[in-house]
This record gives structure tokens, sequence and C-alpha cells, in this order.
């Protein structure tokens, strides 16, 4: 998969790295190089994996990209409960990162599932 800009997951992939720039300007100054540093490695993760993953020429490989890029997900949210936890940041009503991930997360399993199954019937063929 050459086009990874027309992929779903990769577009709310990007969604995800604009709600998350958006919301860490709320960080203190002091997190400029703990939270707000991890928060947006995390999301650019996200689609850069994605991205990464389209130019393999495996399955097997862009399967593990996609593994990475949950994982960024799953980063991400933890470290945005612990921003909301801490008293750091207040979510705004118009914020949709929290939904976005939601979505990103099932996308992704469903991704990953459908390669690991296109691999389970070559491999059997």
């Amino acid at each position: 998969m050459k086009n990874y800009e027309e992929l779903l997951v990769w577009q709310r992939g990007m969604a995800i790295v604009e709600a998350t720039y958006e919301l860490v300007r709320q960080l203190p100054r002091e997190e400029t190089y703990g939270l707000r540093s991890q928060m947006t490695r995390a999301a650019i993760s996200i689609p850069s994996n994605i991205a990464e993953g389209s130019s393999r020429t495996s399955e097997l490989e862009y399967k593990r990209f996609l593994e990475i890029a949950l994982g960024s997900c799953f980063e991400l949210d933890t470290q945005l409960i612990a921003a909301i936890q801490l008293g750091l940041v207040t979510l705004p009503s118009d914020n949709r990162l929290p939904g976005h991930l939601e979505e990103e997360i099932k996308m992704l399993h469903g991704f990953i599932s459908r390669l690991s199954s296109t691999n389970k019937l070559t491999a059997n063929s």
C-alpha cells in the first residue's frame, strides 16, 4: 500500500496529532520537556508508523508497524489520563482527542486482524 494518505486510519492519526497539539498548549511551561514532549511524540508516532509500514514489502512487516502505532495510541491515552488527573489540562468540550483515540484503536485492531488473517490464508496455501 503506497498511498497511505488515502487510508482512513492514517487520516484519523493526523486528526489525533492536531487535537494533541491543541491540547498540550494548556500544559505549563515546566512540562515542555516532560509530558508535552511525550504526548506530541506519541501522537506523531501513530500516523508516522502507519505511513512507514505501508512502504514495507511484506504484510508481516506492515503489521509490525501498525502494532507500534497501536502502542502509541495506548501511550498517548495514558498520558492524557495522567495530564487530566494531575490537573495539568482541562479537556475542552470540543476536543475530540479521546474519541479519535478510541476510533483509531478500533481501526488499528481491525486492520491488524485483516493482515493476520491474510497471512494465515497465504501460509496455508
